[in-house]
């Protein structure tokens, strides 16, 4: 069997070694590559003759699939799934699974950390005293005592509802599932337009699909307090960007802080979100630290494993 790591998963090449005699020792063929492209020519080259291929976030339609005829299994680095052309892989027999849980605590932290900055302008004030500034006027706002509307309670929801409580803030959430462990830690359920009007601050956790594609509209931002912040680390388009970026020019909402966009960074120069100081902005990188990707590396390699010995 010939098992191919289409980029390099941040980890190193030793441990690329250790997996090559791993899979040599069952008699099976590992490949890997320590840099990344993107591009359908050297995707099909990289995936051509491969069973089993381990491949983060790169886009994989059709185009580049149908070119694999013996990819049977594979096993994505990352949480989400929308990168994959899933139903051509269901047409013929490709068992994809992904790599739930590695990033938890990674994305809830950062998440956390974007709405302290929008608070307290971490960043803003550092480039002030760069430039020879000083405080002047400014006050920030505490997280403690605020509202935060959780939306979408699975993991990462869940643990960034966690470190909120433990800010002091008061949680509130809506899910399509409310789990009663959430409950439990005394966050309270309610539909999506109350957690809007209510939230000052609201925190976006659903993966994408058809029924969270642009989940926060302009109608929904016409329910928040002009004082409330948005955070989106989890997909784009759950988000209409450009109402978005309509709320912040008209002060419809006070700031928001994305991780991700409609696209992978990098994003045109005059990118709506980018135009505006009410936005902070990350070339989503809430998935990746080092703790993450080696849970991840574990994560990826051990379905291989177990796919293999199925």
């Amino acid at each position: 069997m010939n098992i191919t790591c289409v980029e390099s998963l941040g980890i190193s090449r030793d441990r690329f070694e250790t997996l090559r005699e791993h899979y040599a020792s069952m008699g099976h063929t590992f490949d890997y590559y320590l840099d990344r492209h993107e591009d359908e020519a050297t995707l099909v080259d990289r995936m051509r003759d491969a069973d089993v291929v381990v491949v983060s976030n790169i886009k994989l339609p059709a185009s580049v699939l149908s070119q694999c005829p013996k990819l049977r299994y594979l096993s994505v680095a990352f949480t989400g799934l929308d990168h994959i052309d899933l139903a051509y892989c269901r047409e013929h027999g490709i068992e994809v699974q992904n790599a739930a849980g590695y990033s938890t605590t990674a994305v809830s932290e950062l998440a956390v950390g974007m709405m302290l900055d929008l608070l307290r302008n971490i960043v803003t004030l550092n480039e002030v005293i760069r430039q020879g500034g000083s405080r002047g006027t400014f006050l920030g706002r505490e997280l403690r005592g605020k509202t935060v509307g959780i939306v979408g309670t699975g993991a990462i929801g869940t643990a960034t509802a966690r470190l909120l409580l433990a800010f002091g803030a008061t949680v509130v959430a809506w899910s399509r599932t409310e789990r009663p462990e959430v409950k439990a830690m005394g966050v309270e359920y309610m539909p999506l337009d109350e957690l809007l009007r209510r939230s000052d601050i609201v925190s976006l956790h659903v993966p994408l699909n058809d029924q969270t594609r642009h989940l926060i509209g302009h109608e929904q931002l016409a329910l928040m307090k002009p004082t409330a912040l948005l955070v989106n680390t989890a997909r784009g388009p759950v988000c209409d960007i450009a109402a978005v970026g309509q709320a912040l020019i008209d002060g419809t909402i006070a700031g928001a802080a994305f991780d991700v966009f409609e696209q992978e960074p990098p994003l045109p120069i005059d990118h709506l979100l980018l135009s505006s100081r009410r936005c902070l902005v990350t070339p989503h990188v809430a998935f990746a630290t080092e703790e993450s990707f080696a849970a991840r590396a574990d994560i990826v390699f051990a379905h291989v494993d177990a796919w293999i010995h199925a």
